[in-house]
């Protein structure tokens, strides 16, 4: 099969369509004729060898987690999915590719697009399960770091379904989008805390830290001083300043996370934002893009 590969660690010129070998279902595992690839932060950092102590990486490797496809084959204690099942779910081969293999996977509703779909994975494991570490509840106040995203909008709306009020960084270009999704927007960068501070005098229960980029310490100042409630899944700096950083393994009900955001994307009540939709050919494109850290909503691969 032709997919994306890199042999070596470096910029996204390192990507390239190539042959690969095809992958088959083992034990607990599916085969997913691939629809659709989503493309995330982690991926152009796994690619460019930042992550190697997180997640060990054997080269040649196939880029992404996210895929969205039709199951063509299952392996030996597969149940509940069958070959022609349509799926959304978390790739352990490599998702930028014609085949890959899963393990958690969750149906697709035949009102969501491939392109949806797929855009849900992580954006909503992760929202749900740094929300879970935070205890949001009703009528406490969340800040969002980087509200304007795949995993801030998701989040954002998450946060507000529990009758939280939300506050969440974005550019001004976004500021609209974010009030559509229930929140109340401020732009990023120096002065955030004054900012946070008029539009919340209530002050801030929890801090969800999304995009990283140097808020932790507005974000600790917010919350009195304490790193209490405030998680990051994207500051490399939590650890020497006592802050949560959230990542790795997905929560223990993955699965059934996404089969019900899956339903609540199928009937509109969950808005899942999709940037931009590239040919697989294009991957190294996407994760330029990605890297930049402009993009509203999420890019996806057609596979």
């Amino acid at each position: 099969m032709e997919a994306i590969v890199y042999e070596e660690f470096g910029g996204p010129e390192v990507l390239r369509l190539q042959e690969a070998p095809e992958p088959h279902a083992g034990p607990g595992q599916v085969r997913v004729k691939v629809a659709a690839a989503g493309v995330n932060a982690l991926d152009y950092k796994i690619r460019r060898g930042w992550t190697k102590d997180m997640f060990p990486t054997t080269l040649p490797a196939i880029p992404g987690v996210e895929v969205a496809g039709t199951v063509d084959e299952t392996g030996a204690g597969v149940t509940g999915v069958a070959v022609g099942d349509e799926v959304v779910g978390w790739s352990v081969t490599g998702a930028y590719a014609p085949y890959a293999l899963a393990e958690t996977v969750a149906p697709k509703p035949d009102a969501l697009s491939w392109e949806t779909a797929v855009a849900l994975p992580v954006a909503g494991e992760t929202s749900e399960r740094v929300l879970r570490l935070l205890g949001v509840k009703n009528g406490e106040t969340l800040l969002v770091n980087g509200g304007a995203g795949a995993v801030g909008s998701i989040a954002v709306q998450l946060a507000v379904a529990r009758g939280a009020t939300v506050v969440a960084t974005a550019s001004e270009a976004n500021h609209d989008f974010l009030r559509v999704l229930g929140a109340t927007p401020v732009t990023y960068g120096e002065g955030l805390v004054e900012r946070v501070r008029a539009v919340a005098p209530q002050g801030v229960d929890a801090v969800f830290d999304v995009a990283g980029k140097g808020a932790l310490p507005d974000a600790i100042e917010l919350r009195g001083g304490t790193t209490d409630r405030v998680v990051t899944i994207a500051d490399p700096a939590a650890a020497e300043l006592g802050v949560v950083f959230s990542g790795g393994a997905v929560a223990e009900d993955a699965e059934t996370i996404l089969a019900e955001q899956a339903r609540l994307a199928a009937d509109g009540t969950l808005r899942v934002e999709v940037a931009k939709v590239l040919p697989l050919e294009q991957a190294g494109q996407a994760q330029a893009l990605s890297e930049e850290g402009h993009v509203r909503g999420k890019l996806v691969l057609k596979v």
